[in-house]
């Protein structure tokens, strides 16, 4: 086991609360991240840390790095959504307070960031029995082609990670996947007073039920019953002309037992619409009970959970974690913030993580 200098530890907690504060002021909506990425990448420099960019994104091995050891990811995410209307102070020029963060992505995913920065940092010069990756994303909120995709393509051998989100230090051992399906019912227009043509909201409707009574056959030990909503319908032109067209949403939050591809095939099979996915890349993810991630977990007594949302793990094919400081029910609310306190133990958090990992 790796020794934990607490002094230590607590200066780069203080580092991670003052770079939080400077990072909410730089703008970094999704595929804009540059002046981000740019302040990120100078601050690594500053602190003699070797690393390199992927566009946008910023990866860095720990200095004494050997391919024959196995690689830990430590990962969050550059990006942030756009603020809603509702925010009731500048997101990017937030009012200060000597115990709350605030601003537009401090916590989703600010705070994760800046202490996977400093738990790396407390690391770089440290000999490990294991590579350490800093892997810090962007596009994460979009799911966009320029973000995760593109570090798993150029840096391989990467074998489990843990993925920077607000969890309030709690692991997410599983996710759910997402999929969302575009459903077309098409019948044929008519005059209603007449009683002519074939009703297309009629025939959605029917197959509405179907979708809202349908029950998947397998059931994940962890996740329970693949989740499916339909949340838009949208139909007709004129109150006394049968609508030849009838479109409605479906929210669908898969599990492991599924890929999304299974998952729209057997729902085509159920209903006479269209349904057209808007991607099939969100998928599900679960880390197998006994992987060392899980272990460490179970000796740290860390509470441990299957998460609803999704993040960069769905775009990565191995074994990972989702742990980070803050609060999900926050992210992508107005007037965000994330307390200094949660910073200072997401780095003492990763730092005390890291140094209990055996593989």
């Amino acid at each position: 086991m790796i020794e934990i200098n607490n002094s230590e530890v607590k200066t780069l907690g203080a580092d991670a609360v003052s770079m939080l504060r400077k990072l909410v002021s730089i703008p970094a909506y999704s595929t804009h991240e540059i002046l981000r990425s740019d302040f990120i990448s100078k601050y690594l420099y500053n602190k003699g840390v070797v690393h390199s960019r992927i566009k946008n994104n910023i990866v860095a091995y720990s200095k004494y790095f050997d391919p024959s050891k196995p690689t830990l990811m430590l990962n969050s995410h550059i990006d942030t959504v756009r603020e809603s209307d509702s925010y009731t102070f500048d997101p990017f020029n937030p009012p200060y307070s000597e115990s709350v963060i605030f601003g537009l992505g401090s916590n989703d995913a600010g705070a994760s960031l800046v202490s996977a920065i400093h738990a790396f940092l407390f690391y770089y010069e440290k000999r490990l029995p294991f590579n350490l990756l800093l892997a810090l994303s962007c596009e994460e909120e979009i799911s966009g082609p320029n973000g995760m995709d593109l570090i798993v393509e150029e840096i391989k051998n990467i074998d489990c990670a843990i993925i920077g989100e607000p969890t309030g230090m709690k692991v997410a051992t599983a996710e759910r996947g997402l999929l969302v399906l575009d459903g077309t019912a098409t019948g044929k227009s008519g005059h209603a007073a007449r009683n002519e043509g074939i009703n297309a909201l009629y025939i959605a409707l029917e197959d509405i039920a179907k979708l809202r009574n349908f029950k998947f056959e397998k059931i994940s030990e962890r996740m329970g019953e693949v989740k499916l909503t339909v949340t838009q319908i949208e139909a007709g032109r004129q109150h006394n002309v049968v609508p030849e067209i009838c479109k409605f949403v479906v929210d669908i939050r898969p599990t492991e037992q599924y890929s999304n591809k299974e998952v729209l095939d057997i729902l085509q099979a159920q209903v006479k619409s269209k349904l057209t996915p808007r991607s099939l890349t969100n998928r599900s993810s679960a880390t197998p009970l006994g992987h060392p991630l899980l272990n460490c977990a179970d000796s740290l007594a860390i509470g441990q959970y299957t998460s609803p949302t999704t993040s960069d793990w769905m775009r990565i094919d191995i074994p990972a974690i989702k742990m980070g400081p803050g609060e999900s029910s926050r992210s992508h609310q107005a007037d965000e913030y994330v307390l200094v306190d949660e910073v200072l133990g997401g780095v003492a958090g990763y730092i005390r993580f890291i140094a209990n990992m055996e593989f």
